[in-house]
């Protein structure tokens, strides 16, 4: 017998689903984790990521050696859109100072141009963009 330690991302304790063989396809190993935990396919999917490197496993029919330990996350079965909420964008030194050059109908004093970047920093330069 062999077997896989998974543990979901929100829980401390590692649980562990046996199987024959020397490796596991993604596909089975959902199958018993969902079966294990009396989770319906319908109302999620799982997110697989090897617990050592960090890596998600994202072909269904790739194969995950015995004794892995895994992190498991739920996600909706449809996957996740964007919500609409905001997310900073930070912009380089380089183009806030190309934002700020005077022009010829504006020129700003010395005086403006040092209130104007001391402003900018002070902000910690992020601008504020919607997602889409």
């Amino acid at each position: 017998m062999s077997c896989i330690h998974y543990k979901f991302f929100s829980k401390l304790e590692y649980n562990t689903v046996t199987f024959d063989g020397l490796h596991i396809t993604l596909t089975e190993l959902k199958k018993l984790i969902m079966t294990q935990e009396h989770l319906k396919s319908r109302h999620c999917d799982l997110q697989i990521t090897n617990a050592d490197t960090r890596e998600e496993y994202l072909d269904d029919e790739v194969e995950i050696p015995r004794h892995s330990s895994v992190i498991v996350r739920r996600t909706p079965v449809g996957g996740v859109r964007p919500a609409g909420k905001p997310f900073i964008v930070y912009r380089s030194l380089k183009e806030v100072m190309e934002s700020f050059k005077p022009t010829d109908s504006c020129p700003l004093s010395f005086h403006q141009g040092i209130k104007v970047l001391f402003n900018t920093f002070t902000s910690f330069c992020i601008t504020t963009v919607k997602c889409l």
